[in-house]
């Protein structure tokens, strides 16, 4: 019997979407953008204690190997050939950091999820010693020594120990936070041939792309023009906008950030972004601590039971509220209950939460761009909720236009790996790029609705503020090593993780 003949699609390229909440390993066609085959991975959290938040880096690390082959399998049953996967790129979830012994690579502690609050005191008391300055100062990512010892500037960016304007790490800022240069990984372009893959399905394939996960979703969602931006529902959501090659800086709470750098010698452009802690998590909240749904997917069924809040509002500050606050004594609440208020009208609430969030977000960027959006492009895995999508329209009051294919992050990962000198499968080129089927939300209530259910959400933020007071512990030592174990190296989470045992170095 002859052998079945492999279907030939033309060069392909893999994406790792490393997030807070699932592992993912995707396949695309560097000429069509179709997304051929996946494997998703759902990630453990752990609560050791309250503001605590940690996961196992080995199961991290574990799941990027197992969705990796099980994607090859998946490819191999569709009878496509692995052989034609030319480049793979990695996009991972920021500021999250790792621990581990620079000669074994094995982890030392668990790694401390970017929602983690243990660092809280540390932050006031360094924010004491720069007046003025009421930003936090987020958590390192870390990786391990062997394989390729680097990461790219999006990551580098999130630091607070890189300079965004000269693209190197900064001593001034370095000294101020006590960490030596030496230990930090060489900053490189998001797009460029970092080593090969050194074991598996798809050993000797290079990896060629690498980007935090939010900048990979501004990429994937082709926003490489001044004012283009993007709002990502996932874990927490991130509403970034293209600020082109200037640095913009907040004046109503945003950060400024690295949007991408797409080659060695191409130019670094630069984005405003709003940040939402807590977003689908409130979702796995309402699953895994209340048990008031089995899965994620139930809670669009009990919010369409009912079509309202009937007055119950939800702010999720679980680990206190992001922009445009900044407010790290804010709690959780649920507010406005009755004795008719059911676990629907919750579920409904839950949903609006993350529209609300939103359209926070979204009016200080108005308000820094100084030009109102007239939609806004959505992507990540939350979007496939459509009455999650109409309630962002109805309360945002603008239309929502979501890609049929939702997994943009991994679809920029991709690109910047397809795009890379020496892979050079996939143009970035306008002309070339592949048009996307939209699905488009349009606000269904009246403007005055949209302002009144937005000002009682507005007052139920204010009362979930000031519900913790910080105690600050007398200190000699104010260097960032003191809020965890150990020492950081400070690199792309992913990328590092599997250099440890996956990738050799090219020059």
């Amino acid at each position: 019997m002859a052998a079945t003949k492999k279907a030939v699609l033309g060069p392909l390229v893999g994406a790792v979407d490393q997030g807070t909440s699932s592992t993912r390993f995707l396949v695309f066609n560097s000429k069509t953008a179709e997304l051929l085959s996946h494997h998703q991975v759902e990630i453990k959290q752990e609560f050791p204690k309250e503001g605590w938040v940690e996961q196992d880096p080995k199961e991290i690390l574990q799941s990027v190997y197992e969705c990796i082959e099980k994607t090859c399998e998946k490819l191999g049953q569709l009878n496509i050939d692995i052989s034609n996967i030319k480049a793979i790129g990695v996009s991972n979830q920021r500021e999250t950091t790792v621990v581990w012994d620079k000669l074994t690579g094995e982890p030392l502690y668990n790694a401390v999820v970017w929602l983690d609050l243990r660092t809280q005191s540390t932050v006031e008391i360094l924010s004491k010693r720069i007046p003025g300055n009421n930003n936090f100062v987020k958590s390192l990512t870390g990786g391990v020594n062997g394989g390729v010892h680097c990461t790219d500037v999006t990551n580098a960016s999130r630091t607070m120990l890189f300079n965004i304007h000269s693209l190197d790490w900064d001593k001034e800022l370095c000294d101020f936070f006590g960490i030596p240069m030496e230990i930090l990984p060489n900053v490189r372009s998001s797009s460029e041939i970092y080593g090969l893959m050194k074991a598996g399905a798809l050993e000797g394939v290079p990896i060629s792309g690498c980007l935090g996960d939010q900048s990979a979703a501004l990429v994937g969602q082709m926003c490489f023009q001044d004012g283009q931006a993007k709002n990502t529902y996932g874990t927490g959501c991130f509403l970034l906008c293209n600020t082109g090659r200037k640095c913009v800086f907040s004046e109503h709470g945003l950060l400024t950030t690295v949007a991408y750098k797409l080659g060695r010698d191409k130019p670094v452009y630069y984005a405003l972004e709003g940040s939402v802690a807590i977003a689908g998590a409130v979702i796995r909240w309402l699953r895994d601590n209340l048990g008031i749904i089995k899965t994620s997917e139930e809670i669009e069924k009990l919010a369409k039971e009912v079509g309202t809040s009937y007055g119950c509002y939800f702010v999720p500050a679980f680990s206190g509220l992001y922009a445009p606050y900044w407010e790290p004594s804010a709690r959780g609440i649920i507010c406005g209950l009755t004795q008719f208020t059911n676990k629907c009208h919750i579920a409904f609430a839950a949903l609006e939460a993350v529209c609300f969030q939103t359209r926070e977000i979204l009016e200080a960027m108005n308000r820094d761009c100084g030009i109102p959006l007239r939609h806004l492009q959505v992507d990540g895995g939350m979007t496939n909720n459509k009455i999650l999508m109409q309630l962002q329209a109805d309360i945002l009051y603008i239309p929502v236009v979501k890609p049929s294919m939702p997994e943009t992050t991994a679809l920029g990962a991709a690109m910047a790996a397809g795009a890379a000198e020496g892979v050079a499968v996939w143009s970035l080129d306008p002309e070339d790029l592949s048009a996307v089927t939209m699905e488009r939300f349009e606000p269904q209530i009246n403007a005055e609705e949209s302002e009144i259910r937005y000002s009682t959400w507005k007052k139920a933020v204010m009362k979930s503020m000031g519900w913790v007071t910080t105690q600050y512990p007398e200190i000699g030592d104010t260097s960032i090593f003191c809020s965890l174990p150990f020492g950081f190296f400070i690199v792309s989470s992913m990328v590092m993780l599997i250099g440890a045992r996956y990738i050799s170095g090219i020059p």
